[in-house]
């Protein structure tokens, strides 16, 4: 989503950019976990962090990815005893560019552009998960998958002659129960469901759609912009 960034927030990136604290992404290691007090906001340089949060239960539920331009925060970050919400976890290794919420208050005073910008950065973040917890809540499990096939085929698609679409981005089935907040074994049975319908096919653990206006009716999918509806 780099494309989006330099597009729609160029202040809020500029400012990213030259910050003087860049941070190593290690794999396995933490930008931020639940609980933690929020303090800073991040500017993925390159490599890839998966946002998602952990159920009482244990399930994780995988918001997004976010890869090299993608801004990484907390909506909370200016209310009072600021935490996360949200688990922040390094999936690829790389660099963040990393801001202090007191510089970026300060900027903010100041700078309004760089203020709309913000706005509209957190109204986007509230559009997206907005419309992914209506597909869970009014579709169950079933949504939660097929909303999650259609923001794969926005994110990583890549079409085929024959009209279908690839899904360029490797996926253990874990990995899309992660994103539905189910477990394994439902994901399994959706996915055999629509094998054996021709809607999808597998190989090395990536995913070709080969019937999309499918899941889209199925959910009955509003068609929303391809950078709201989207896994990054």
């Amino acid at each position: 989503m780099e494309a989006a960034v330099n597009g729609y927030f160029p202040h809020l990136r500029s400012l990213l950019q030259s910050s003087k604290k860049v941070i190593p992404l290690r794999k396995h290691s933490f930008l931020f976990q639940e609980g933690m007090p929020a303090n800073e906001l991040y500017l993925i340089l390159s490599g890839k962090v998966q946002v998602s949060k952990i159920c009482p239960d244990g399930k994780e539920m995988c918001f997004r990815i976010c890869g090299s331009g993608e801004i990484v925060g907390e909506l909370t970050l200016f209310t009072n005893d600021a935490r996360y919400l949200l688990t922040a976890k390094v999936i690829e290794p790389g660099e963040a560019a990393v801001i202090n919420k007191e510089e970026l208050e300060q900027q903010l005073l100041i700078n309004p552009p760089l203020t709309l910008e913000y706005m509209l950065w957190i109204s986007k973040h509230v559009r997206r998960t907005q419309t992914k917890f209506r597909d869970l809540i009014m579709h169950g499990k079933k949504g939660a998958l097929y909303s999650t096939l259609i923001r794969l085929c926005n994110s990583y698609g890549v079409p085929l002659e024959d009209g279908s679409i690839f899904i360029d981005v490797t996926l253990k089935n874990q990995d899309l129960a992660n994103f539905c907040g189910t477990t394994r074994e439902s994901v399994n049975r959706m996915l055999n469901a629509l094998k054996q319908e021709g809607i999808i096919s597998m190989k090395r653990g990536k995913i070709t759609v080969h019937d999309l206006n499918y899941l889209k009716t199925e959910i009955q999918c509003e068609d929303c912009p391809a950078d709201i509806c989207c896994i990054e």
